[in-house]
């Protein structure tokens, strides 16, 4: 180790051994004369030789090459089949979301559900998620099983997925073969039947959060935009792929036949595709337990001494072992704040603790919420009436005519042409994701997340005041635009806000994020959705019955979209 004359202030630049060869010790390893601008690393208090304390006057400096800035090394460059293999739970679970829209409302029509329920089956999931989801998220950060921190929720509720489409794609079939009586019939299946909806929308929403935080954990800043964008080509692909066989009719086919109705067939290709697509993604990229790095850190030792500390650390979300020394401070101060994992984790999972970090949140964490707010409130306008629109405006049919009038049947064929207007919505979302990497480079972040609401609003609002079929179809390229957009834009601030927050830890000027993870950031995003899903269900309808016209929710998707343009140009925050 060598010495240096103490710096006046620590984590400046230290100009006394550059250029010239300096041996510098690394990481409890000695690499050699090296070459390079050295950034000073730790910096006791001065002591006298004979001081008794234990600390030295010594100091250790690193290369802010190796470093990388952030004080750890960079994680593995990840290859495009991982980070294909991790995108397949978004095509699974958006397969199955497509599936869910063409077809849960035959199945509720078909049990008997009472209009009177509509509005709380599909309330429910949402309000749920709203409240639990930061729950989950804040658990995942502290999760302490040996498979990972994310991968055994990713489980737990592609489980549910699986269990809730079994429910209302079968639940009448199951009620007719267990139940006899027929006057308990209907009652059972109705109740198994909003179960499984429930159940589903619930898992489906949930899930996207610690996918997320999958991907964040084990991959490098620029991995992670790579991964976003393959995760908005391959839900692009699914929801594309959920339409395009939810438009087939198979009971007039051979497969149809043979397993009982479409109802059944779908259930078979949705449970398929998403059991193999969320092995393939488990598989995809191993996970650390967070143990492996909290065992071998003393509780005493500072956060300073952890690059240093010992041959044996883990690297942040990876099994890979780490030769150099890398540890990521975040999942060490969560894995060594106690010497008791069991209570460290129970003190952090209570409700006060976890208001307390989502208080903490700087503003421009906030400030992204509010954005992601308003998107998806206007996206799900738009989309939620967007077949409606079709059958009963542009087409000028309707719905409450007499199911053999020409009224009627030129209201489903309006509805027809809306799922195929779903489907290009899907195609060219995914198209969109592939082109965004080559847009990031001309226009930013924020000239991807700007244009996207601007093209949604504009083409919400020409379909509201101009409607045509085939101006409509087209205009569904941009509701395209703006679901690539949702679906990574605003996780790419994400990363970029905790790279910037490790820079600063690194350092030696960073804020504390005071118990905030990754999983819990993400959840915290991600419960937006489902606010923007109880403002829709709840107020909408209000809004149609008033206004008498599903014409009003389409202007008002546009009005609100136009409103997220000013707010994410003047509130969000970018970095280069």
């Amino acid at each position: 180790m060598k010495e240096f004359e103490p710096l006046p202030q620590p984590g400046r630049l230290c100009g006394r051994c550059s250029p010239a060869p300096c041996q510098i010790q690394l990481g409890g390893r000695t690499p050699g004369p090296q070459r390079g601008w050295w950034a000073c690393r730790q910096v006791p208090r001065p002591v006298a030789m004979g001081d008794k304390s234990g600390q030295s006057a010594l100091r250790t400096y690193k290369s802010l090459d190796e470093e990388g800035l952030l004080g750890s090394a960079e994680l593995p460059k990840r290859p495009t089949g991982s980070l294909v293999m991790h995108s397949m739970a978004m095509f699974g679970r958006e397969f199955c979301y497509a599936v869910e829209a063409a077809y849960v409302t035959p199945v509720l029509l078909s049990v008997g559900l009472p209009k009177s329920l509509y509005s709380m089956v599909w309330l429910l999931s949402p309000i749920l998620g709203f409240l639990l989801q930061p729950v989950v998220g804040s658990a995942s950060d502290h999760c302490r099983a040996r498979w990972g921190r994310r991968r055994p929720y990713i489980l737990t509720l592609g489980v549910m997925m699986l269990l809730g489409m079994a429910m209302y794609l079968n639940g009448d079939a199951i009620i007719s073969a267990l139940i006899a009586d027929s006057r308990r019939k209907p009652i059972w299946a109705i109740s198994i039947t909003m179960i499984g909806v429930v159940l589903f929308d619930f898992a489906a929403d949930f899930i996207d959060g610690p996918i997320k935080a999958y991907l964040f954990d084990v991959c490098t800043h620029r991995d992670k935009e790579r991964g976003l964008h393959y995760h908005a080509l391959f839900t692009g692909l699914g929801g594309a792929l959920g339409y395009l066989l939810g438009a087939i009719d198979w009971a007039h086919l051979e497969l149809g036949r043979l397993l009982g109705t479409e109802f059944q067939v779908m259930f078979f290709f949705s449970s398929l595709v998403l059991t193999l697509c969320f092995i393939i993604h488990l598989c995809s990229i191993p996970e650390a337990p967070l143990t492996d790095v909290a065992k071998d850190i003393p509780p005493q030792q500072a956060p300073q001494d952890l690059a240093s500390s010992s041959d044996k650390m883990y690297e942040y979300g990876s099994i890979e072992k780490v030769k150099n020394g890398y540890v990521n401070q975040e999942l060490v101060l969560q894995g060594g704040k106690t010497k008791n994992p069991a209570e460290q984790t129970q003190r952090t999972m209570t409700l006060r603790s976890l208001l307390r970090a989502l208080r903490s949140m700087p503003p421009h964490y906030r400030c992204l919420c509010i954005s992601h707010l308003i998107g998806w409130t206007a996206f799900l306008s738009n989309m939620l009436f967007f077949t409606d629109f079709m059958g009963q405006i542009v087409y000028h049919g309707d719905p409450y005519g007499a199911h053999n009038s020409t009224e009627f049947l030129i209201y489903q064929r309006g509805v027809e042409v809306g799922c195929w207007g779903l489907c290009i919505n899907s195609m060219f979302s995914s198209l969109y994701s592939y082109f965004q990497k080559a847009l990031v480079p001309c226009i930013g972040l924020k000239g991807l997340y700007f244009m996207g609401y601007l093209l949604f609003g504009l083409g919400t609002g020409f379909i509201g005041l101009f409607p045509n079929v085939y101006s409509t179809l087209v205009m569904c390229t941009l509701f395209g635009v703006m679901s690539s957009t949702l679906y990574t834009v605003p996780f790419n601030l994400i990363a970029v806000y905790h790279h910037e927050e490790q820079k600063q830890r690194a350092l030696g000027g960073g804020p504390d994020s005071s118990g905030r993870g990754q999983g819990l950031d993400c959840a915290a995003l991600t419960c937006m959705v489902q606010l923007a899903q109880i403002l829709v269900g709840g107020g909408l309808g209000l809004l149609v019955n008033t206004a008498g016209s599903v014409v009003v929710v389409v202007i008002t998707a546009s009005a609100v979209a136009l409103i997220g343009c000013c707010f994410v140009a003047l509130f969000v925050r970018y970095m280069d």
